[in-house]
């Protein structure tokens, strides 16, 4: 019984911290007098991908990390089509030219040379994840630039948090959305165990789900409050830091040798985020039908690691 009311807490916690997060977000972008996207590409992307970081560099130090590259292709196979999906059916989700030409492209080019190197040796070396994490310091740098050079004039920032309760919001928020992550994992796992589900099946489908439910409440709630950018953003920016950070710092602590399966997988993310790149270009936004076209490719995708 304690497991159906930890998962209700967990989705509470989720809900409310997500809230509080995209407010204190929201915010910080307006006293910083920057675009929201350039916030969800950093602030909100870091902070909602904490849980992949936690389990990826545990993986790595205890030498389970293969545990590290499925929960990153995982995630951002989830965030790309489920969450980008999910926030179109609600609401048709306008996308920004330079955003999609942009970081967008690179996540696809940054997969693409994932993909690489595991098509070629089945493995993450040392040497391969330095130059992941040198790509993420670029990557930062641009994003930086890009907030500098896209300032609006204090005049155009109307109502705002103050500083304090903006960074109280964000904390609280990305604390009750990692808490709540937490619980819904452990509670959701307990209770398809006890269904006679298989450890290999949960991993795959609840605890890759579990770990990026925070960019899923975090978009849906972004989305819903007009904040596109920011969802958006979130999406772009988590699974840039999940491959350049999160998978590069487990790779540098602890070479990644992988089974040909998750090189599918990591082919399969490519060809995704391609599709995903195209039916944005039309239109620039993600309408209802697309994002439905998105939500079926996901559980398709769910299907074939289920009877693989």
């Amino acid at each position: 019984m304690m497991m159906y009311v930890w998962l209700l807490a967990g989705f509470i916690l989720l809900v409310k911290g997500a809230d509080f997060f995209v407010e204190g977000s929201s915010s910080v972008a307006k006293l910083l007098r920057v675009p929201s996207i350039v916030i969800g590409l950093t602030i909100v992307a870091f902070g909602t991908s904490a849980p992949e970081l936690a389990v990826s560099i545990t993986a790595a130090i205890t030498g389970n990390n293969e545990i590290a590259v499925g929960n990153v292709i995982g995630s951002n196979i989830f965030n790309l089509l489920v969450v980008v999906g999910a926030c179109g059916v609600i609401a048709p989700m306008a996308i920004e030219k330079k955003i999609l030409n942009g970081d967008f492209l690179l996540s696809i080019i940054v997969t693409a040379v994932l993909a690489a190197m595991l098509l070629i040796d089945s493995r993450v070396g040392r040497m391969e994840g330095i130059v992941l994490l040198a790509l993420f310091v670029y990557f930062l740098a641009k994003t930086v630039r890009s907030a500098l050079a896209n300032r609006v004039s204090a005049a155009e920032v109307f109502e705002t948090l103050s500083p304090m309760r903006s960074i109280v919001y964000i904390l609280g928020g990305i604390t009750a959305i990692v808490l709540g992550g937490d619980f819904v994992v452990d509670s959701a796992s307990e209770i398809a165990a006890s269904f006679g589900l298989s450890q290999t099946l949960i991993g795959l489908t609840i605890v890759a789900m579990g770990t990026s439910l925070p960019e899923l409440v975090t978009s849906i709630v972004a989305s819903r409050k007009g904040e596109n950018g920011l969802a958006l953003g979130n999406v772009v920016g988590s699974n840039l830091f999940n491959i350049l950070m999160v998978l590069a710092a487990s790779a540098a602590i602890s070479p990644i040798q992988v089974t040909v399966l998750s090189a599918f997988d990591a082919l399969f993310l490519v060809i995704s985020s391609g599709i995903v790149y195209f039916l944005g270009k039309s239109g620039y936004e993600i309408s209802r039908r697309e994002g439905t076209v998105m939500l079926v490719m996901y559980a398709a995708y769910m299907v074939y690691i289920i009877v693989r």
